[in-house]
Order: structure tokens, then C-alpha cells, then sequence
């Protein structure tokens, strides 16, 4: 008997062990989420304002009129 009550307390622990584990993990992969965002933020708002210009240059090289209401930016 207390062979099959050392066994159910030690499959206890392991489960609780998984589980703290499986917490940070979670919390793991949080993190770099929104590390992933921050880098995704911070590229486009370096890249968006060249795009910007390119198809601004692109537009009057081609002689096409400029787009009624000045731009998202306006």
C-alpha cells in the first residue's frame, strides 16, 4: 500500500512540475510575441515614409495626376 501511495505522490509532482513548465513556456512565447510586434512596429514606421516617396517619384515620372486629398498623411 504505501508503494502505490509513493507512486501516486511522485506522478502528483511530476504533473505539477509539467505544469509550472508549461506556464512559462507560455509566457515564454508571450514575450517573444511581442518582442516580434515591436520589431514589426518599428520597421514599418522606418519603411513607410520611403515607400511613401517612391511612389510619389514613380507617379511623376509617369505624368499621373496627383491622388485627390493629399495622402493618408494629410
Amino acid at each position: 500500500m504505501a508503494a502505490v501511495f509513493y507512486a501516486l505522490s511522485t506522478l502528483k509532482a511530476k504533473l505539477a512540475e509539467a505544469d509550472k513548465e508549461r506556464g512559462a513556456t507560455a509566457v515564454e512565447y508571450g514575450v517573444i510575441v511581442a518582442l516580434i510586434s515591436v520589431v514589426i512596429i518599428l520597421a514599418l514606421v522606418t519603411l513607410v515614409p520611403g515607400v511613401q516617396t517612391a511612389i510619389s517619384n514613380a507617379v511623376t515620372q509617369l505624368g499621373l495626376p496627383a491622388p485627390a486629398g493629399g495622402g493618408a498623411g494629410s
